[in-house]
């Protein structure tokens, strides 16, 4: 019996990043119709993203004042510049021009360059040596293959429809859609090309911060607030009327503190401790699964039309998404034959670090 608990344990622990990975795109594929009503309702999408990064900076600060206020690094001025900077790659600058581009393209083509983010991060993580790559190695040939599959299934799901699937039932939910758009191809790829290439970095960038500051329910909370300040300047320049920074109790304010609880609070948290242990090409490559589940929600709840293009892809996804994983695992292998070939000294040190958890990394990593 002890044997068993033990092999479920050991078997937990190796896979926990996965499975907090998918429950984090779950969480985004919710916000994805929560959002989606708030902004048809007539939020402003630049004041959400400040209202959201705010609720989420004071919601994440008492469990990261508490929880690692004995592992938090001091926060010099250069920390804190690189901290600023993390937080305008990943919340003033990225998301900002990611809603802007909305205006001027189609959902389509945005979809279609959003989840081109995992090919550019494995692909700037290569180039900085943050990703082994052995094209000797079978499982270094899965990660290009299953990057470059993955690729395909995205492609596939945002340019090819095929047959359109029928509808098994009536919606659900009815979302009355805004469905303006004023194109100008030129601005509006910009923006997304843009804040796809900077969302990238932002990804490699969290891994390179935390080796500085391993803190990650600290760093979550400090990119919300500087994130949220960014946010507030933009916004103030492009929307002075007051009507749109007021929010009502409906649909735009469960947006905001769902998008700010879990989406900027939970979900980025989880992100960071993922890109700690596995990378940032790990975190990225599960960003499709979003899509997939979104189209699937859609069609069931909300009657959207769900075309056979859209299936196909999902399985090339899938299996591009298996390809990369296996050859991440043997990262993982390497690792621990390191580990094991390692001094004696490690283990005792480790042994004098089991006493007790004195920070939320640490329960993370945690056996049940």
């Amino acid at each position: 019996m002890e044997k068993e608990g033990s092999n479920e344990g050991s078997i937990y622990k190796r896979f926990k990043p996965h499975l907090l990975m998918v429950l984090s795109q779950i969480g985004y594929t919710f916000l994805y119709f929560i959002t989606e009503a708030s902004f048809n309702h007539g939020m402003n999408p630049h004041v959400y993203i400040t209202y959201r990064h705010v609720v989420s900076g004071l919601v994440m600060l008492p469990f990261a004042y508490f929880l690692e206020r004995k592992v938090r690094p001091k926060l010099t001025l250069a920390l804190f510049v690189e901290i600023f900077i993390l937080s305008l790659l990943g919340v003033g600058l990225t998301l900002n021009m990611y809603f802007a581009s909305l205006r001027y393209t189609s959902p389509t083509f945005l979809a279609s360059m959003v989840n081109t983010i995992a090919s550019l991060t494995f692909v700037i993580a290569v180039m900085l040596r943050m990703e082994v790559l052995d094209l000797r190695n079978p499982r270094g040939v899965a990660k290009v293959v299953g990057t470059l599959v993955s690729l395909g299934g995205v492609m596939t799901m945002t340019l090819y429809r095929g047959p359109i699937m029928k509808n098994l039932w009536d919606p659900l939910i009815h979302i009355q859609r805004n469905t303006t758009i004023h194109e100008n191809w030129l601005k509006g790829s910009t923006l997304t090309v843009a804040s796809c290439v900077t969302w990238s970095i932002w990804y490699i960038m969290q891994a390179l911060t935390l080796k500085r500051y391993p803190a990650q329910l600290s760093l979550t909370t400090w990119m919300s607030f500087i994130g949220g300040a960014q946010s507030a300047v933009f916004t103030v320049c492009v929307e002075r009327t007051r009507e749109a920074w007021t929010i009502g109790f409906n649909i735009d304010l469960w947006s905001t503190l769902y998008g700010g609880v879990v989406c900027s609070g939970l979900i980025i948290f989880l992100q960071l401790w993922c890109t700690e242990e596995k990378g940032p090409v790990f975190v990225t490559m599960f960003n499709p699964l979003s899509t997939i589940l979104v189209a699937v929600l859609a069609y069931f709840i909300i009657g959207e039309k769900l075309y056979t293009g859209s299936i196909v892809g999902g399985v090339i996804v899938i299996v591009g998404l298996y390809l990369l994983l296996w050859g991440k695992e043997g990262d993982q292998e390497a690792q621990v034959k390191s580990q094991e070939d390692s001094s004696p000294a490690h283990d005792v040190l480790k042994g004098h670090n089991t006493q007790g958890f004195t920070s939320a990394e640490e329960l993370l990593k945690a056996e049940p």
